[in-house]
This record gives structure tokens, C-alpha cells and sequence, in this order.
């Protein structure tokens, strides 16, 4: 597993912190319940390599003076012009460490249902789910190809395979539906069309 890094940082002077970043380096912090609060700097294409490696929600080791702990990506800001990495929390964890986070829904493949005029709506994007460290899936995967129009999978209709973690959310509500938008657009159309003559 890739080990991530780190060095001291001991400023928070913008225009140090300025300089850090021109130079590849992404300033960050790391806690946990057991250590203080440290301020560090990373590089930033190693950090890119290692969530490659691992995955948003993996753990790997961050080495800060010869010394390891594992973490995970927490959180980050991003310049929301150019989505530079401005800053950095890494959380230290062990395997049975309990976390809150948000995870991405990703819908994989084209639904029968928009072969033939539906519109896929999706209605949450991410998910607050709570699970240990190890238990962490890097996004929920909904394949969607074989759906047709009016299928629709709901948080209760995930919860067994996803059965090691804590959904955060209610059984009935909706993640992604296959809808007749599309078609009814077509046919309000049709009429404006036919009344306008």
C-alpha cells in the first residue's frame, strides 16, 4: 500500500501558504481522537496517486517524521474556478473506527426505459452513510440498463447489499427514477401544435 508523505508545516501565513501550493504542496491537517490536532503539508501528486490507489474512502499510512499513521481523506477544499486542492483533513482511523460520511451515486449503464423517449431522474446524488473505516465503500453503484420506464430504486431497495453500513436515510425515499418526461413533453407539443392550427 502507497504511503502518503508528510512534513511540518508552521505557518499559516497566506502568502507562505501561497508559495506552497505554486510548489506542488497542499496544505493539511490530521486528527483523531487519540492525537492533537497537526498542521502538515502534502505533496500534491502523491496525494493523487494514493486515493488512485485506495479509492476516496480508503485508508493508508501518512508518515510524518518517520512516524505512521493511518488515515483516511476526510475532507477538502477546492478553488471553484480552477478545482485546485487548497486544503487538506485526514482523519486518523484504525479498521473498527466508526465514520460519518457522504458517498457518491454513480448509475452505471443506458436504461431500456431511454432507449425508448424516458429521462432518467436522479434524485440523490450522494449518500450519508455510516459505517467502520474498512467497511467504507468508495461510491454505490446502481446498475441501471435493465431498467425500463417507471422503474425506480428507492434507499430500502439497497440496503441488503450495502447491509454493513448505516444508510442515514429513509426507506422511501427515492435515488434514482426511469420517467415518461420526455414522452409527455412530446405529446403536450403535439397538442400545442394541433390547437394552434
Amino acid at each position: 500500500m502507497s504511503t502518503l508523505i508528510a512534513e511540518e508545516r508552521k505557518t499559516v501565513k497566506k502568502s507562505d501558504l501561497k508559495r506552497f501550493r505554486s510548489e506542488g504542496k497542499i496544505p493539511a491537517v490530521v486528527y483523531g481522537r487519540t492525537i492533537e490536532t497537526e498542521s502538515i503539508l502534502i505533496n500534491s501528486a502523491d496525494l493523487r496517486n494514493v486515493i488512485k490507489g485506495v479509492g476516496r474512502n480508503g485508508i493508508f499510512p501518512l508518515n510524518l517524521n518517520g512516524s505512521s499513521k493511518n488515515v483516511i481523506l476526510r475532507d477538502y477544499q477546492t478553488n471553484a474556478v480552477t478545482k485546485e486542492i487548497l486544503h487538506v483533513d485526514f482523519l486518523q482511523v484504525d479498521k473498527d473506527t466508526e465514520i460519518d460520511t457522504k458517498v457518491s451515486v454513480i448509475l452505471k449503464g443506458t436504461s431500456n426505459g431511454e432507449k425508448v423517449g424516458g429521462v432518467v431522474n436522479q434524485f440523490l446524488h450522494e449518500l450519508d452513510l455510516t459505517a467502520k473505516a474498512n467497511d467504507l465503500p468508495d461510491n454505490i453503484e446502481i446498475n441501471i440498463t435493465e431498467f425500463e420506464i417507471g422503474h425506480s430504486v428507492r434507499i430500502a431497495d439497497i440496503k441488503e447489499e450495502y447491509s454493513n453500513c448505516t444508510i442515514n436515510h429513509e426507506d422511501d425515499e427515492t435515488i434514482v427514477m426511469i420517467d415518461y418526461a420526455r414522452v409527455r413533453n412530446e405529446e403536450e407539443e403535439s397538442e400545442v401544435e394541433v390547437s394552434g392550427v
